[in-house]
Order: structure tokens, then sequence, then C-alpha cells
């Protein structure tokens, strides 16, 4: 039988979540948080929990700094529990007014601050750690004093309930601690906190880019003087394993490259990560079983999120998946789109949701809300990233709303807003068009341009020879789409929607440039040239021209002739 320790008296909240973390535990009950930490040094329990954080009164300090103090266990668990608080005392009709004492645990009373303010603001509070004590106080002070408890207290001490429910929305987050560090399970947290360290400029700006340019995330931050020798301490807790190479990764870098200090970091533990806000969603299906669905799909279940993934070759059917999630996602070739939502949109039932995973979304999500009943939510997604990429923290993503995007697609781009990607908010036109000017467009010309250079029988070893660091971006970028897979490339160009208006656009003014070349009409050419000029903002061409001139640096740097 597993023994924990925590914070009586029986029938506390604290009690109640330890037995709701194990049911059959054996409970040793404690009024002061430092005997609860040495019974679990002392190999007198298992597991020791203790309360961290309230949802009324934020982190409670006077736990949390015992936390930091750990050693030889580790933080391996959480339990979050709603926190029901009633008031109790010795006459049912006791009148507030004549109320003079309140008693109650320090965190209980600071929790209830607006229900008494309201009610007995006059009322003298006194914060204790012996409940029995307490409550014997209020049974012969002749229904001057009350005490405020969890209902089970009050009834099991035979006192009456005034009151229910004092403080909505009050849940109460207990860390469970142990001896034996607790294993990746691929939806974890892990909490340090520095050693006091000398303050210096930047210190906490350069500890935490060191997350984020890896894309990790922050939960939890807040930084204090230590009170013995105010230098400052950070406390951190990020989402990850302590054993997974990114946040190992960090850790190490923090601690050698950034704080420059030994033993400067103590990882009070990993475990799995507790969410205090409520999730719609449980569990996304995909139909496409390719790369970019395999890494949405990892993505989303380091976010605690369920995923099923069905495909031609899957063992699950798609059709199958669809009643068992709440919302589906569509990733397939961008020429497969319309025929795969036509197919099975008209499963999804009211109250699901339906993203497109595509690069085209005019005729998608108009197949979408053609196929699927008012009650299904429909968006479509554009992630400007391919499935090699490590995290889509910068990344562009272009997310078409429709007039039936609801809680659900919010959801989902809620957690593309958290982990990093820069979100656009466009019309399905709009997005295609852009399509047309970003990806359509730039991969055209690639293709063209290297059918062009072998039409001629170019050597393509003397292309370096003869180019300047502007002649050499369509050289990388044809070589960029040569190099990856050429269905992908051969999808984008075949989009339809307003981006085919750029392409036939773009060849019908390269061949009004092209003839007035030809023809020698340089001034005209000219003329051209400043028209255009005048069109485009100065600070576009200001940004865009700084962008050229480091990217020129770099090619300088390494020898953009290839060598």
């Amino acid at each position: 039988m597993t023994t924990i320790a925590t914070l009586g008296p029986r029938g506390s909240d604290a009690c109640q979540a330890a037995l709701w973390y194990e049911e059959d535990a054996q409970l040793l009950l404690f009024n002061h948080i430092d005997d609860i930490v040495d019974s679990i040094a002392d190999d007198q329990s298992d597991l020791a929990l203790i309360p961290v954080y309230n949802t009324r009164e934020g982190e409670i300090k006077e736990y949390f700094r015992v936390l930091t103090e750990l050693r030889d266990c580790y933080w391996v668990d959480n339990i979050v529990l709603p926190i029901h608080l009633s008031l109790g005392g010795t006459t049912q009709d006791q009148p507030f007014g004549r109320v003079d004492t309140i008693y109650g645990r320090s965190s209980v009373l600071r929790q209830c601050t607006t229900y008494i303010s309201r009610h007995m603001p006059d009322a003298i509070l006194i914060s204790v750690h012996d409940i029995d004590a307490a409550i014997a106080q209020v049974k012969g002070d002749d229904g001057s004093s009350i005490i405020i408890e969890t209902e089970a207290i009050i009834r099991d001490n035979g006192l009456l309930m005034l009151d229910r429910e004092l403080v909505p929305h009050n849940r109460t987050r207990f860390a469970v601690i142990g001896k034996k560090p607790h294993p990746l399970t691929g939806y974890d947290a892990t909490s340090v906190v520095t050693r006091p360290l000398p303050d210096r400029v930047g210190l906490l700006v350069d500890t935490l880019n060191e997350f984020s340019k890896r894309g990790i995330n922050i939960i939890d931050l807040r930084s204090e003087n230590d009170i013995e020798t105010q230098k400052l301490q950070i406390y951190l807790e990020i989402e990850g394993h302590r054993d997974s190479p990114l946040i190992s990764e960090a850790l190490q870098d923090i601690e050698n490259k950034i704080i420059q200090e030994p033993h400067c970091l103590n990882i009070l533990g990993s475990f799995p990560r507790v969410d205090m806000r409520s999730k719609k969603i449980k569990t996304f299906g995909f139909i496409g079983s390719g790369a970019m669905s395999r890494w949405f799909a990892d993505q989303l279940h380091s976010e605690g999120y369920q995923t099923v993934i069905t495909g031609r070759s899957s063992e699950l059917r798609p059709e199958q998946m669809i009643g068992k999630v709440e919302v589906v996602i569509v990733c397939v070739p961008i020429s497969a789109t319309v025929q795969t939502v036509a197919r099975y949109g008209p499963l999804l039932e009211d109250g699901q949701a339906l993203i497109i995973l595509a690069g085209e979304s005019e005729q998608p999500l108009e197949g979408a809300i053609e196929s699927t009943s008012e009650g299904v939510e429909v968006m479509l997604v554009h992630n400007l990233w391919g499935p090699q990429v490590m995290t889509m923290k910068d990344k562009n993503v272009s997310v078409v709303k429709t007039r039936r995007s609801g809680s659900l697609c919010s959801e989902f781009v809620s957690f593309l807003y958290k982990y990093g990607a820069d979100i656009y908010q466009d019309s399905a036109e709009k997005h295609d068009l852009m399509m047309g000017v970003s990806q359509k467009l730039p991969t055209t010309m690639s293709v063209a341009l290297a059918k062009t250079l072998t039409d001629h029988r170019i050597d393509f070893t003397d292309i370096d020879s003869h180019s300047t660091l502007t002649s050499l971006y369509g050289t990388l970028a044809m070589s960029r789409v040569h190099n990856q897979n050429a269905r992908t490339y051969a999808e984008i160009m075949a989009t339809g929607g307003e981006g085919r208006k750029i392409v036939e656009s773009f060849i019908a003014n390269l061949k009004l440039v092209s003839d007035m070349a030809n023809e020698r009409r340089i001034d005209e050419l000219a003329a051209l040239i400043e028209q255009t000029r005048r069109l485009i903002p100065d600070r576009f061409i200001s940004t865009k021209m700084k962008q050229a001139q480091a990217v020129d640096a770099v090619l300088s740097d390494i020898g953009f002739k290839g060598e």
C-alpha cells in the first residue's frame, strides 16, 4: 500500500486530493509543510502531496519555496482538485452581523477574500494550522465565530452548514513528490529553479531565448530575490521532459553559456503536464497518412491531444475514424483535396469540425460547405513549411475561416499561435491570389529556368563563374525546387483559383518586356521601371534591400561561386 504524506486534518482538500490520486493510499497527515517533506526524505512515506497553485490566490509561496529546496526527491506528478469551501458555525440562522471572528487556514482565507469582504468585512481573521483546535474554539464562542473549511470537515465535526460554495471556479494544483524521476510520457513539463545568481543585464532575456529559439513553450515564469542573499532566483516551468534532446540541450546551454556557473540549475522534476484550462477537443483524426499528417499528429500529441491517422493503406478506414473524433483534418495532395472532401464530408455530424490542410482554398472550401451539414465547423489552414522543420516558430501560416468556423476551429488556431506560428487571416480569394505570388509563380519560373538551361545545353558548372549575387537568387530557387519532391511542386503549379491570374499576367508582361528589350526600346524600359518603382512603397523596398544585403553577406562569406 502506498503511503502519502500531506496536510491534514482528515477531510481537508489536500487529503481529498491524495485519495483522488490513489484511492487506497495510507495517509500521513501533518500540520506543517516541513514535516511532510521530512517524512518522504526519511522514508516514512512513499509520496508527498503539496499545494503549489490556486486559481484564486495564484502561487502558494509558503509551500512553493519548500519545493525549490528539494534534495534526493523529485516533482513527479500533479493533481488539480476543485475546492469547495463552506461556512461552518453553531447556529443555523446565525446572522453575519454577529460574527466577529473567522477561523481558517491562511490559504483558505486568501481564497475567500471577496466573500468575506462582502458579507463580514469587520470580522477578525485568524489563520490556523490546527483545525481541530479552531473548531473547538468555534463551538465555545456562542455564535460569535465561524470557520471556513471543506464540507466534509464541517459535517464530520458536528458544525452546522451556514453557506456553501463560497468561491466559484476555485481549483488548487497539488505537486506530487516522489523518490524516483517520472519517465517520459510525450506530454510532459519540467520544473526548474536557478540557484541564487548575481544579477546582470539581459540574464533573464538570454535565458528565455534559449527556449524560444528552440520552439519550447514556457508555462510559468517568475523571478524574485533570494530572502537570505537577495540574489536573483528564476523559476521556470517549461513544456517537455528533461530527457528530451531539445530540453536537455537548452538547459546545458543556459548553465554553460548564459549563466556560466556549474550546477546553477536545480531541476525539480519532469511530470505529465497539467493544464488548468479546459479543452473542447480530445481527438484529431487525419485523412491522409503522408509526412505532413504525421508531423502535425506528433505536434498535437505533444500538446496532449489524441491523434488518429488514416489513409489508403491504414487498417482503420477514414469512414470508421470520423465518428470517433471531434475534428477531422484532411491532409492529402492538393489535386485530391476536393475529391476527398466530397467523399468524407457528408459523414461528419453536427458538433464536429472539418479542417482542410491545403495550398488551395476556394474550391476545397466550397466543396466542404456543400458536402457537410450546417452544424459542422469548416476552416482551411495552409502551413507554409514542410515536415522537415523541427518547430513552427516564426513560420507563416494562412488561416481561411468561414461563416461556420467556431470554437473547435479557434482551438486549433490557438494551438498554432501557442507554438509560435505567424498567423495571417485570409479570405479564400486573397489566399489563392497570394499563393500565386509566393508559390505558384516562383515554382513556375524555377522549372522554366531549368528547362531553358537544359534546352541550350548550358554547362551548370559555368553558372557560378558568370553570376552576380543578384542573378544567383534565381538559381538558388531553381536548385531548391529540384532538390525536393517533384510531385509537390507539380501540385503547386497546377493549383486553380485566383492564383492562376498571377502566372498568366506574368507571362503576358514577360512577353511585353522581352519585346521591348529585343527592339532596344531602352527609354521605354527605363520609364517602365520608374513607373513600377513609384508604385512600390519605400518602406517595402528598404526592408527587402536590407534582407538582400544580409543574404549577400552570407553568400559572400561562404563563397557564392560554390567553392
